[in-house]
């Protein structure tokens, strides 16, 4: 039987994923991304959850690829031919950042630690990202020689522009929290003590919101940085045509004028 290393809580509407590799600082091999894309999938059919919630064991979010793992550890042998990174990410990371971006549900991290290389591009590519105090985001490639994978490159200069994209992913420097929020790079900071407690709250909220219109509204966002004004307005028009008719805005607006909480039911 293989070893565990995504711990999966439900908590009501809420699927709590937990990377479990503590004493790696959970550092990222093909078996730890294959069981994450397996239980994002999961997640992603359940019609009870309504947000997923994606935070680290121990002292870090994610140390990024372990560079022991075979599929890219150089070997030491003069003769040997190299190992074909791309192929890797081919594989198993970007499967999984699409399956990430694409979830029908919110998606929040809540980064309790180190978040370096990949691990740090995979929390980004979250749709609301919390973080400890002591927490930090290192764009760790150039020291290796390598170029930000796992969404970076796409994902960085759309959060803080082009320049500090490139000090980012061309120093490595570690970035604290709160230096990552007040670039934009990360939605909110807490006391360490306080992150897991800040972060079910927060998804536990988006899980009593409609679902469905939180995901049109991330979809929407991400595809109007490639269209132009016009183009954007008419895809709200009609996005919000389709919501129109759909049980989350009826039920919205009628428990707006009755004074009660909305049950949306919408995925």
């Amino acid at each position: 039987m293989s070893e565990q290393m995504i711990q999966i809580e439900q908590h009501g509407g809420v699927c709590l994923l937990r990377l479990n590799r503590p004493e790696a600082l959970n550092a990222f091999t093909s078996a730890l991304l294959v069981q994450l894309r397996q239980a994002l999938e999961a997640a992603a059919i359940d019609a009870q959850t309504r947000c997923v919630l994606l935070t680290g064991a121990g002292r870090a979010f994610s140390a990024g690829q372990d560079l022991a793992d075979p599929h890219v550890a150089p070997s030491r042998d003069p003769g040997a031919a190299p190992k074909d990174i791309g192929h890797m990410l081919d594989q198993y990371y970007i499967p999984l950042a699409l399956r990430l971006r694409s979830m029908p549900v919110p998606v929040v991290a809540a980064v309790n630690g180190v978040a370096a290389g990949a691990g740090a591009n995979m929390a980004l590519g979250c749709d609301i990202v919390l973080a400890a105090e002591g927490a930090s985001f290192i764009q760790a490639f150039s020291r290796i020689g390598l170029l930000p994978d796992c969404g970076g490159t796409w994902l960085l200069p759309r959060l803080v522009g082009r320049a500090k994209a490139l000090e980012l992913a061309l120093l490595g420097d570690k970035l604290k929290a709160v230096d990552a929020q007040a670039l934009g790079l990360i939605a909110r900071v807490v006391p360490d003590a306080e992150l897991q407690g800040a972060a079910m709250a927060l998804a536990q909220k988006l899980a009593g919101m409609p679902t469905r219109a939180l995901v049109e509204t991330r979809r929407a966002i991400d595809e109007a940085l490639k269209l132009d004004y016009e183009t954007a307005l008419k895809r709200e028009a009609a996005l919000q045509s389709q919501l129109g008719f759909a049980h989350d805005y009826l039920e919205g607006v009628a428990a707006f004028m009755d004074k009660r909480q909305p049950e949306f039911k919408d995925r």
